[in-house]
């Protein structure tokens, strides 16, 4: 298992796409192709930018389906945070029909 706490990356607004690709290139798919479970953790974030969870998550759900998501958990996240991370899962899941 792999955990990323993104707060010491982006403080405590994530909002740069850039960071949330690198970390998805250079930690998250590595991590999901060694076969590992990946927590990301949201601690100390206070919110985020769909375009940020989008950079972050869409390109896995979009190569590896929605079931990618069974292999990824999201950790302290509060209201907001986590109503944009469901945002942008529904909208992968619905423009993969």
């Amino acid at each position: 298992m792999i955990h990323i706490k993104l707060s010491k990356q982006v403080g405590s607004f994530a909002e740069n796409k850039d960071i949330a690709r690198e970390i998805r290139l250079k930690k998250i798919v590595p991590a999901l192709k060694k076969g590992q479970k990946v927590v990301i953790d949201f601690e100390g974030i206070d919110s985020t930018t769909q375009s940020f969870i989008h950079a972050l998550i869409s390109d896995l759900i979009r190569k590896n389906g929605a079931t990618v998501l069974d292999e990824i958990s999201f950790k302290s996240c509060n209201e907001t945070v986590q109503k944009i991370i469901t945002i942008v899962i529904d909208y992968m899941q619905e423009s993969e029909n």
